[in-house]
């Protein structure tokens, strides 16, 4: 029985840096604005106990650093150059 080789798919998080890299520093600020004002509101859900999806705080605060990260790779990059 020959074993079927399956391609792998690019993970969630790779298409979703991949879609950031694209946006202009000034989207970029304004989706972190946005995704902090986000964070900010869903830690006020989760101390009154209205929160319905309790995994959407991890996401948020993972877009919030792809964010910076990029921010910061850009900034390095026109130092460097």
């Amino acid at each position: 029985m020959a074993a079927k080789k399956t391609e792998k798919t690019a993970p969630k998080s790779s298409a979703k840096i991949e879609g950031m890299r694209v946006k202009s520093d000034d989207q970029l600020s304004g989706d972190l604005a946005e995704l902090k004002r986000e964070a900010f509101n869903l830690r006020f859900q989760a101390a009154t106990n209205q929160l319905e999806r309790p995994a959407r705080i991890k996401e948020v605060r993972r877009d919030i650093a792809r964010i910076k990260t990029l921010q910061t790779e850009r900034t390095s990059a026109s130092v460097k150059a």
